[in-house]
């Protein structure tokens, strides 16, 4: 299943065309304003320990951003993967990598038990870092896209269990961030998962990609939404996101002339922390 917007939450082999933009230098490269410490950046929590919300970095003359990709798949569509529909997108990896683009994946634990050298490959990649999307791709509200629910009582354990698929594949070090299926969660569900210490990731910028097949609709579309500090919200799923890839490789060139730098979740975290 795919994300989109929702009001509640405030709302990949390159050939040799690609060498000259892959020449410049790693926007990893820079560390995050509050490493300090090995320990990743979480916000504090909110009003009476609810999970914290981030949905964008610092709004500054620092022109950062950060693009997501939600690794999406359901508890239960191992039957279509069985039967050749890719959930995966090894081509959109290779083109972060030889753009030398930071990211961050949002992977459900789904995700990592189907194509765990893939997630185990991602997470030992220091320009990428794995959150969490849940192990089930089930909704945390009612009435979020048609998502099947997840049972309240059963919330925590489905992020728990995602970071259990996670150690599983190989990953090491998921980061203690986490994005709603759908986007969709509401108070009670913020106060349900604050014993997990995780921070939600939201976004301000939706790229469109979903079932899209204009990719130059989709760049334009995040072009469209770009600020410093923003949070773009794209996904890792060839058979529901097909023109994402090809987006990629159009708005990467165009953000970095407008002299936007890629960061990782993680650094714009530490770069709002380190403001309060």
């Amino acid at each position: 299943m795919i994300i989109r917007v929702r009001h509640v939450a405030a709302a990949c082999v390159l050939g040799a065309a690609l060498t000259a933009c892959a020449s410049s230098a790693p926007e990893a490269a820079r560390p995050a304003p509050s490493s300090t410490s090995s320990r990743p950046p979480t916000l504090t929590p909110g009003p009476g320990g609810l999970t914290p919300v981030f949905e964008h970095g610092p709004r500054g003359e620092d022109k950062t951003v950060a693009l997501t990709f939600d690794a999406d798949m359901t508890a239960d569509q191992g039957p279509r993967a069985a039967a050749g529909e890719h959930f995966d997108n090894p081509r959109l990896i290779a083109t972060l990598r030889a753009l030398k683009v930071p990211a961050t994946v949002f992977m459900t634990g789904r995700w990592a038990e189907e194509y765990p050298a893939e997630a185990r490959a991602i997470g030992a990649d220091p320009l990428f870092e794995v959150a969490n999307h849940s192990y089930s791709h089930y909704a945390f509200t009612g009435d979020c896209y048609g998502l099947p629910r997840v049972d309240a009582g059963r919330m925590r354990s489905d992020v728990e269990r995602a970071y259990a698929s996670f150690r599983k594949a190989g990953v090491e070090n998921p980061m203690p961030y986490f994005r709603f299926p759908g986007g969709c969660y509401d108070q009670q569900v913020l106060k349900t998962l604050a014993p997990t210490g995780v921070t939600a990731v939201q976004w301000d910028v939706v790229s469109g990609d979903a079932f899209a097949t204009d990719s130059d609709a989709v760049a334009r579309q995040v072009m469209e939404g770009v600020k410093p500090g923003s949070v773009v919200v794209m996904h890792c799923t060839r058979s529901a996101a097909p023109a994402t890839e090809r987006a990629v490789r159009a708005l990467v060139p165009q953000l970095r002339a407008k002299g936007y730098r890629f960061v990782k979740v993680s650094q714009q975290i530490g770069a709002a922390e380190a403001r309060h």
